[in-house]
């Protein structure tokens, strides 16, 4: 995360506030972040978002669901021997793979070993299991899956989390995309709390919004 005076990590808390008032009759406590495409910075606002969640004081944690090309365990420096896809085949519980970060309140479950039926998994009972028994851990859960046009993991999870932000990349992500994007997260039945724009070069400055970590 950025300096807590700069303007990234002013947006970021912006966009904390965006997703607790996107609904007026439910508190938002698990968070589904995905993508149209690769490339598009996915990952990167998905730890920020975490970040400034914690740094509000909630016991947040990161789950790295994707599980063709995890990044959390780099970008939070944690093991990833043992992680979600061990939880889920029963290989070892949730509190064993759980692991601490350097920023107070904000805990990681990496993915673990990368399984080759990421889909089968995500969409089984034991996810359904795993979904109800972090609740009793932690005030936030944020996911990171994979790109919804790439794979159907983003889809398998619409529905199981209380609302969904799209990241796109300003520039890079075209329209079509974003647009076939939403329709098959609505379609899953997923709630759309927003769209998060990255690489957005800002009026009148020399350099460009990137909301994500240097």
């Amino acid at each position: 995360m950025t300096n807590s005076k700069s303007p990234i990590s002013e947006q970021y808390r912006t966009i904390r506030t965006n997703i607790q008032f996107s609904t007026v009759d439910q508190e938002i406590r698990s968070l589904m972040v995905t993508s149209a495409g690769p490339g598009e910075g996915k990952s990167t606002t998905t730890a920020n978002i975490a970040v400034v969640f914690a740094q509000q004081g909630k016991k947040v944690l990161l789950i790295d669901a994707d599980l063709r090309k995890p990044t959390a365990h780099y970008t939070f420096r944690v093991d990833n021997n043992v992680g979600l896809t061990n939880v889920l085949l029963k290989q070892t519980t949730l509190p064993m793979a759980v692991r601490e970060t350097h920023q107070e309140n904000l805990y990681v479950l990496p993915s673990g070993p990368i399984p080759p039926n990421p889909a089968e998994l995500l969409g089984s009972r034991s996810m359904e299991q795993l979904g109800n028994q972090v609740f009793e851990e932690f005030d936030m859960v944020i996911f990171d899956t994979p790109p919804v046009l790439a794979v159907t993991d983003a889809q398998i999870l619409a529905n199981k989390s209380d609302g969904i932000v799209l990241v796109v990349s300003s520039g890079t992500t075209e329209n079509e995309a974003a647009i076939k994007a939403k329709e098959l997260l609505v379609n899953a039945k997923g709630k759309i709390l927003g769209v998060v724009l990255n690489n957005k070069k800002m009026k009148d400055s020399q350099y460009y919004y990137y909301y994500g970590a240097k």
